[in-house]
């Protein structure tokens, strides 16, 4: 493997290490917040504030796993020389993938509603901007395709709404029972997801070939299911 194939699996390895566990962490610790509020079982006080730091460290890490996703896709599609736009788009992108890590960053700290729903709304844009870049792989941008619903890259950008959406509102979850109901949902929806992710993730690895052998594989013949003979190897001359 060469250092590109390195970074492409980046982002599945902070999947599997850090993402799925803190997934199930803050689920467990939801279960007994609701259990502790409802059914008065005794867990620790301190469950509930458990639920919500996790909560953040794991939106933040699926927000920075995109991203990282991203960069590392448009980055290394095509040397730099070659790289479509020249100069004057590598800024922009990088304007915009700075710009969302600063947005999740004042997500963190600013307190009213307003400001809250701008960054999420700025960072959730972010990320939708650079995979809608060329380079960046998609099996379809048509929700009414059912290829569509079969995409990792969609469904990596659903969960990074849902998850910016949690943060946003954690004052409003906290206050109102209306958006505790609207936070369950859509903490349900994203379990869901994240569950199709963890499938949907290894078909994709499994398709991406090692960076030396896109020449050949990228010549197969998808549709049936065909690739090309390979050339036989020159035996060398006898002494």
């Amino acid at each position: 493997m060469n250092a590109v194939d390195w970074l492409w699996l980046l982002h599945p390895a902070l999947a599997v290490v850090l993402v799925y566990p803190l997934l199930g962490m803050v689920l467990r610790l939801a279960r007994q917040t609701r259990d502790r509020r409802l059914t008065q079982v005794k867990h620790p006080p301190t469950v509930g504030r458990d639920h919500v730091d996790l909560g953040q460290w794991l939106a933040a890490a699926v927000v920075a796993i995109v991203l990282i996703a991203e960069a590392v896709v448009i980055a290394t599609k095509h040397p730099l020389a070659a790289f479509e736009g020249g100069l004057p788009r590598l800024a922009m992108l990088v304007l915009v993938l700075a710009g969302s890590v600063v947005a999740l960053a004042a997500l963190w700290r600013v307190k009213r509603p307003l400001y809250r729903a701008s960054f999420a709304l700025l960072c959730w844009a972010g990320a939708i901007g650079l995979g809608l870049q060329p380079e960046v792989f998609r099996r379809s941008d048509n929700p009414l395709e059912p290829v569509f619903w079969q995409s990792h890259f969609w469904g990596g950008i659903g969960l990074v709404g849902l998850m910016l959406f949690s943060v946003a509102s954690r004052p409003e979850i906290h206050r109102h029972l209306r958006w505790r109901r609207l936070h369950i949902s859509a903490n349900l929806l994203a379990a869901l997801i994240f569950l199709a992710q963890g499938l949907t993730g290894p078909r994709d690895l499994l398709e991406i070939p090692l960076s030396w052998q896109k020449a050949t594989v990228y010549a197969c013949d998808y549709k049936a299911m065909r690739c090309p003979s390979p050339t036989p190897a020159v035996a060398p001359a006898a002494p």
